[in-house]
């Protein structure tokens, strides 16, 4: 698996745009979050249809062509250096396809955020823009917005990248040992639901994958995880990080399920990562060249996230 370019760290007064590409999202954590980005001398603009609803599908923020066009005119807008997700939930497979990654590839690297729904994403911005993506805290997302750790660690990632290089966690190892890879992946859910589509990578080999998932039953978790290795899909990965499980049943049946799926690999796993659905969660950058020590639960980066 190769190392894919890096966008442009920010800068004081840079100019980021907050689009909805899934779910609704709630005015007030919107605005507060849009506040805590100006706090930071960045400039936010949120997408025309942020707000918007589907008058359906009430799960959707708005029909796919113009959660498609927000992020396509963001993407695309020269004045733009950042394209920050509002949030999650569901919704991003339906607008992928919608995208024109020709034009989105022409206007350069730039950086991109997002994690949960957003996985689907990550892997199109991989595959069809070769662009290390960040997995991180959304805009108006309640973790974000009340969490000092989540802010600062995403704003060191976006201003500083060279200060969090070594990724410390807090977390230990489910198996022991270290892996060399370049880091992919994201809410589990996605990744299997993302099989042979398009976008999707056809195979994990080469990576510290990155997995976590939120509200989903222990069995759900096992059918995603058996379907990704019967699949092929993890062959010859390198390394595991593991981070939240919330609402996914019992840590201890959980962790169980998780060692008994992942543990034949044969390669490190770490546990308790802290990235994810979770308070205080961790910037995950995706598609650059990392060390994983399990034992020390750390991730170390080859080079920053960003230029």
């Amino acid at each position: 698996m190769k190392e894919l370019r890096r966008p442009a760290r920010l800068a004081p007064g840079a100019r980021v745009a907050v689009v909805a590409p899934s779910g609704p999202v709630p005015e007030e954590r919107l605005q507060a979050g849009l506040d805590l980005l100006r706090g930071w001398d960045l400039d936010p603009v949120a997408a025309p249809h942020v707000l918007d609803r589907h008058g359906t599908f009430d799960y959707l923020a708005g029909a796919d062509a113009d959660r498609a066009a927000d992020l396509q005119a963001a993407w695309c807008d020269p004045s733009v250096d950042a394209v920050l997700c509002a949030r999650g939930g569901y919704g991003a497979q339906r607008m992928a396809d919608l995208l024109d990654w020709e034009a989105m590839r022409a206007a350069g690297p730039k950086v991109f955020v997002g994690f949960s729904d957003i996985t689907a994403l990550h892997e199109a911005f991989a595959t069809r823009l070769g662009l290390v993506t960040l997995h991180g805290p959304m805009a108006a997302g309640v973790d974000f917005v009340k969490s000092a750790r989540a802010q600062d660690h995403l704003r060191a990632t976006l201003f500083a990248p060279e200060t969090v290089r070594t990724i410390v966690s807090g977390g230990t190892a489910l198996v022991p040992g270290r892996a060399r890879g370049v880091t992919l992946g994201g809410c589990l859910a996605l990744l299997a639901a993302d099989l042979g589509t398009p976008h999707a990578r056809p195979r994990a080999a080469g990576g510290l994958l990155c997995l976590e998932d939120v509200g989903e039953e222990t069995y759900r978790l096992d059918r995603y995880l058996t379907q990704l290795l019967r699949a092929g899909w993890l062959d010859g990965v390198r390394g595991v990080l593991l981070g939240s499980w919330e609402n996914c049943g019992a840590p201890d049946r959980v962790r169980a399920l998780l060692t008994d799926r992942l543990g034949a690999l044969g390669v490190p796993v770490t546990q308790d990562f802290g990235f994810g659905h979770c308070a205080g969660a961790l910037t995950i950058p995706f598609g650059v060249a990392a060390e994983l020590d399990a034992e020390a639960g750390t991730l170390t980066l080859d080079e920053p996230a960003l230029r």
